[in-house]
């Protein structure tokens, strides 16, 4: 008797597993670097990571977080259901010359690998 209900136990438990792992968010970015070449000064500096759920359970962008106050991310507000894709809107602020490098970090109801680094480079040039 007891050896059933450990079986039972065990059989519920691998089940539970096999259901947990088959409906999970994924995300899938078209690419996780911008890169804006080299640009005018104060030229639009807006540019966009789509990506898309390729899982099987509604994916949550919790927050978007830069690593520094020249690049303005803008995450979706709504869950985004399996098999749509989203973007998230980055911008940079064009008026700093110079060569420059970021950050930005997206979190998500991921099990695995919930946070995602997407990088930002290019090139401002001065004001002629």
């Amino acid at each position: 008797m007891k050896t059933m209900k450990y079986l039972n136990t065990v059989i519920l438990l691998f089940t539970l597993s096999v259901y947990a792992q088959q409906t999970l968010p994924q995300i899938e970015f078209e690419s996780t670097t911008v890169d804006y070449g080299i640009i005018e000064n104060g030229s639009d500096g807006e540019r966009v990571f789509t990506f898309k759920n390729v899982g099987t359970a509604d994916l949550i962008i919790t927050n978007v977080k830069s690593t520094c106050g020249c690049t303005i991310p803008k995450k979706p507000n709504n869950p985004i259901s399996p098999g749509e894709s989203s973007e998230i809107i980055v911008r940079y602020d064009t008026k700093r010359v110079g060569p420059f490098r970021k950050t930005i970090t997206v979190s998500t109801n991921q099990k695995e690998s919930p946070y995602i680094a997407l990088k930002l480079k290019g090139t401002v040039l001065p004001i002629q």
